[in-house]
């Protein structure tokens, strides 16, 4: 069986390195044959729109898949009328807009911040006086990482944002006072089996997740959080991994955006859970039994972000997995990550702060 991913990250990369113990092999596409896919997989040189790279790719597998969002949907609508395209490009559509994906939250019951359209500067004054200040003025399309997003404070910030992002259409959205971030990943299967990962805890600085723990043990907002993503699965009829990070406030769940795809804060499945993010994303597309997605242990994850640490320093750590993508370094780049696995939440915890004095050093 020959697996077809648009892009070729780290994400693609790990998906062929569970794929391959299964008997399946994985051609990529990507403008870059230093990719980290190429490490793993062969390649399809062309750009995410070109429709002659997408067939070459598509002629060349049984089922084609994706990890990264931003692949325009209609031009992969023409491969997915004769080819398995999974997940589905209308949840991949739903993801690639904010103000969409916020109004889709919206239709299904699932909370999130109040939030406005704003197409002109106008459009932000009208925003910011129904909806309050502060707030979050983000581009509705391609920001990540915590790109293409300003905090507004004081009506001061309003004119800075304007110039800073007023070029594209933009979303308001009330700044939400949150306790934690937390995440929880989901799969479904062609065949309708449904399975959720434990919730994880996810610490930012600067936009870029930084680290994650689980499982973040709180059986309301697990229930909560499990609840929500059995409508978006079952509204897309999904095929895949999907993933939805969250604010708690007071206790409850607020949603601040989805990834129809595997995710960064899942990344702990890989040794912590039985059967990882990645193997399930391929098991779910091909229609084959999910597996357990139950946590051993008690896990984290952190990333490698602009620099890698020093191999030996990481490994001495017990219960620590290291993990690198390749890439060359670069600021704010996510060149890799470490994961590890302990008996206790506070063994966790203290093999955590050792990982991340090494990363320091």
């Amino acid at each position: 069986m020959n697996i077809g991913i648009i892009g070729a990250g780290q994400l693609g990369r790990m998906l062929a390195l569970a794929g391959y113990p299964l008997g399946l092999r994985f051609v990529f596409l990507d403008q870059s044959e230093e990719a980290p896919g190429a490490q793993v997989g062969r390649m399809v040189r062309g750009a995410f729109d070109d429709a002659a790279s997408l067939h070459k790719l598509a002629a060349e597998v049984d089922i084609v898949t994706f990890d990264v969002e931003n692949v325009p949907v209609d031009a992969v609508r023409d491969i997915a009328a004769t080819k398995p395209f999974l997940p589905p490009p209308d949840a991949l559509g739903a993801s690639q807009d904010r103000y969409d994906e916020k109004s889709l939250f919206r239709k299904l019951r699932i909370p999130t911040a109040p939030f406005a359209a704003v197409d002109s500067r106008s459009d932000l004054e009208g925003a910011a006086a129904r909806i309050g200040l502060p707030g979050v003025l983000k581009t509705r399309r391609l920001g990540y990482d915590g790109r293409g997003q300003y905090v507004l404070r004081t009506h001061h910030d309003l004119d800075i944002a304007w110039e800073q992002l007023g070029s594209v259409p933009l979303i308001y959205e009330g700044f939400i006072d949150f306790s934690r971030e937390v995440s929880i990943i989901g799969v479904r299967s062609t065949r309708g089996e449904i399975r959720s990962y434990p919730l994880a805890a996810n610490s930012h600085s600067a936009g870029i997740l930084r680290h994650s723990i689980a499982p973040y043990r709180n059986a309301k907002l697990q229930r909560q959080a499990e609840t929500y993503l059995r409508r978006l699965l079952r509204r897309f009829d999904y095929a895949g991994v999907l993933t939805i990070e969250f604010f708690v406030r007071g206790g409850q769940l607020i949603a601040n955006e989805m990834a129809p795809r595997v995710h960064n804060s899942g990344h702990w499945t890989i040794e912590g859970a039985l059967t990882s993010q990645f193997e399930n994303h391929l098991r779910a597309i091909l229609g084959l039994p999910l597996g357990s997605t139950e946590a051993i242990g008690h896990a984290a994850m952190l990333n490698f972000i602009g620099t890698m640490p020093r191999l030996q320093e990481v490994l001495k750590i017990p219960g620590v997995h290291y993990h690198s993508y390749g890439k060359e370094p670069r600021a704010n780049r996510k060149l890799g990550h470490a994961t590890l696995v302990a008996a206790s939440a506070a063994a966790r915890d203290r093999a955590l702060k050792q990982l991340l004095r090494a990363c320091r050093r």
